[in-house]
């Protein structure tokens, strides 16, 4: 009975080892095909951003700048969807195909002092994330500089644009 016993514990450990063993291969090619697929489209991790005091906006000129010369800033025509004080020259910093995107970095932007606004291209079907409005296109080019600036360990926001409003 004892040799029973004994015989039947061993093949009992002997199955389940045999039953629960990993299968390497499998592993491996699931990483390997993880590997092969972040090399082909490498993902970016987003930067923490480093929260400095809020300064006085530039002082807006009443008196509008004349449209300008070609390639400084993009000419669209946008509709306003959230905020307010859209003006002509506006320093664009996301641009985005869905809504609940652009309103995700407007509430960001918000949160950090400014007053953002979300505006619509219809002709690019692009929702534009505008940081900061102005009438005079130096005070706008001065405020994107400095925008850029100020996140400068944000690579998203290197690539903040100036958007000349169209009637």
């Amino acid at each position: 009975m004892k040799k029973l016993f004994v015989l039947g514990l061993g093949i009992c450990v002997a199955f389940a080892f045999a039953s629960c063993k990993s299968s390497e291969s499998a592993y491996k090619k699931a990483y390997e095909k993880a590997k092969q697929q972040e090399v082909a489209q490498p993902q970016t991790s987003p930067a923490t951003a480093e929260v400095t005091p809020v300064v006085a906006a530039p002082v807006q000129s009443n008196t509008p700048s004349p449209a300008p010369a070609q390639g400084s800033a993009r000419q669209e025509r946008v509709s306003l969807v959230s905020g307010s004080g859209l003006l002509d020259y506006s320093v664009v910093c996301g641009s985005f195909g869905v809504k609940t995107n652009a309103d995700n970095l407007k509430k960001f932007l918000d949160g950090e002092g400014y007053s953002s606004i979300v505006v619509f291209n219809a002709d690019n079907n692009m929702y534009r994330v505008i940081v900061s409005s102005y009438t005079d296109y130096a005070a706008a080019q001065e405020a994107r500089d400095a925008f850029k600036a100020k996140y400068s360990n944000r690579a998203d926001f290197q690539n903040a644009w100036l958007l000349y409003r169209l009637n």
